[in-house]
């Protein structure tokens, strides 16, 4: 059995808080750098969709540093309509602290419209290849904490272990984000499981001609599709890895989709306040 190392290391983080009212949103600036995006094809678990592998690189940019929170929506939701509606408290697990869910892709589209036009930041939804690189943060194992997974590490359905990994919990339930104390090298915290996460993508069944500058994919494909990312509180582990990549049409919602926001950087001078 793969023996589950947590290695508790202190980063400092380069990022900057939002200030939403009373509310901080936290966004973490991740660097430039390249990445392999995809998997192998030895990893336990792999789709075909995750190959083929392939060089990408990626420009500086911000991701916030947890899953958009239900009291961050609530504020959000109260700004200007920018094209579509939003309800004010759509999720099913309430709390002001847990990721906000019930919301399919336009409204989370929405959420970084209104955003962007209140802050005067680019903010929108990140690319797929930025979702993974960040996620990934130097790493090329399943997870960026290691081969594999636990309950103690990340909120998914413990009833199932990866590979030869241990079972756990299953909390059929979103948690508050951050909980389990755990964040990649990024600074990022919650990115396998708990709750998925919209990028920008259409859905294209492989990487065959997929952009290798860090790009949203929008041409071609399954216009009918978006692309999720990371796993939710409901899923088995193999669906929490870095590299699986879900189809789900823009208009669906569920207690288990949500979103982190993106905001571009200026790349002639991507740096911002340090915290850790």
């Amino acid at each position: 059995m793969p023996e589950l190392i947590l290695q508790r290391t202190r980063h400092q983080a380069q990022g900057y808080t939002e200030p939403l009212g009373d509310l901080g949103l936290d966004m973490m600036l991740i660097p430039a750098g390249e990445f392999l995006m995809g998997s192998p094809a030895d990893e336990p678990e792999r789709r075909d969709s995750e190959g083929p592998q392939h060089r990408v690189s990626i420009p500086s940019f911000f991701l916030g540093r947890f899953p958009v929170t239900q009291a961050q929506w609530r504020f959000v939701a109260e700004l200007p309509q920018q094209e579509i509606e939003l309800k004010r408290d759509p999720a099913k697990f309430k709390g002001g602290d847990r990721p906000v869910e019930q919301v399919n892709w336009h409204e989370a589209v929405e959420f970084c419209a209104r955003l962007a036009e209140h802050t005067q930041r680019p903010y929108r939804l990140p690319s797929e290849a930025e979702w993974e690189y960040a996620c990934r943060a130097g790493t090329t194992t399943p997870f960026h904490f290691g081969e594999t997974i636990s309950s103690e590490l990340a909120n998914y359905d413990g009833n199932y272990a990866f590979a030869d990994g241990p079972k756990g919990k299953y909390r059929e339930k979103t948690t508050p984000v951050g909980s389990f104390q755990v964040a990649n090298d990024f600074g990022l915290c919650d990115m396998h499981g708990n709750i998925l996460e919209w990028c920008q993508d259409v859905w294209h069944d492989n990487y065959e001609g997929a952009p290798t500058d860090g790009s949203a994919w929008t041409e071609g494909g399954n216009q009918g599709g978006r692309i999720l990312r990371g796993g939710s509180c409901f899923v088995f582990p193999w669906f929490c890895r870095s590299a699986y990549r879900y189809n789900i049409t823009p208009g669906d919602r569920s207690n288990g989709l949500g979103f982190r926001v993106c905001c571009t950087a200026p790349q002639k001078q991507a740096t911002a306040p340090g915290f850790s």
